[in-house]
């Protein structure tokens, strides 16, 4: 059983076509790249498989759970949006408790979980701080950890080491590959493409909301080589060069505890 699946999955905001009959077989396991520049439909597609936003037809299915089905979704997917869903009048570690509780996840087994995440991202020192007070990059380490807190057995990410240092940076990536070593099937969305080439297994690109190439990264560029020396780069270059403009993004709620909104096309 493929991790996600979806046919022919649209979404469209009046005349305008955010993502255009998407087929996705994504196995169970894997880090899954999917790449494309601002405006080409991804974050969309991540809020319809994360039940977010509601398909406008086709179909998609989450470890097992169709989309259409929030309650049973929620329990198997984490979510990191761009833009962290955070209490800012919360601590860190009130947040996470806070979304454990949620999630009716056991307390003890949670408090230690949360203290090991918080060290790993050096966040334990400022662990009882204000998130007001946060960095973009301690903000983002503070959702990482909450969307991956209850082991999800899918987890997305939209541009995870944005505003991290590169030390930080390091220890999300390293995050990411032990999660898919333990069978975590992770999505990765980003347009930085020497994250996806060294950790996906395989890269979907995506433009104007359509599937324009997919495969390992290592076939790709060999394919790309092949035919005219060109390598990923070239090919993720050519395949969006018509970068549409990037549509305003309507507000998202990560870790899987809000409710469901529908809001215009986004990146």
């Amino acid at each position: 059983m493929a991790a996600i699946d979806a046919a022919a999955l649209t979404k469209r905001y009046g005349s305008t076509t955010a993502v255009d009959e998407l087929d996705l077989a994504v196995p169970e396991g894997v880090v899954y790249g999917f790449l494309g520049p601002n405006g080409a439909g991804k974050t969309t597609t991540m809020r319809m498989l994360t039940a977010l936003t509601r398909p406008t037809s086709g179909t998609a299915s989450v470890a097992g759970a169709p989309v259409t089905d929030r309650q049973r979704l929620i329990e198997r997917i984490g979510y990191l949006p761009e833009e962290p869903p955070l209490y800012d009048e919360l601590t860190a570690r009130e947040q996470l408790t806070y979304v454990a509780g949620l999630r009716d996840l056991p307390a003890d087994r949670t408090e230690e979980r949360i203290e090991t995440q918080l060290d790993r991202l050096d966040l334990l020192d400022d662990a009882d701080t204000r998130i007001d007070a946060y960095s973009k990059g301690m903000r983002q380490k503070t959702a990482f950890v909450q969307a991956l807190l209850h082991d999800p057995d899918v987890l997305f990410l939209d541009e995870p080491t944005s505003g991290l240092d590169p030390r930080a940076a390091r220890t999300i990536r390293e995050l990411i590959d032990e999660r898919a070593a333990r069978g975590t099937t992770v999505f990765l969305s980003t347009h930085i493409l020497p994250v996806v080439e060294e950790h996906a297994d395989t890269v979907g690109v995506l433009s104007d909301g359509r599937l324009v190439a997919e495969g390992a990264p290592d076939d790709l560029t060999r394919q790309a080589e092949a035919e005219s020396d060109r390598t990923l780069e070239d090919v993720f270059l050519e395949v969006t060069s018509e970068d549409p403009a990037e549509d305003a993004a309507g507000g998202a709620v990560g870790g899987g505890a809000g409710p469901a909104t529908e809001g215009s096309p986004d990146a």
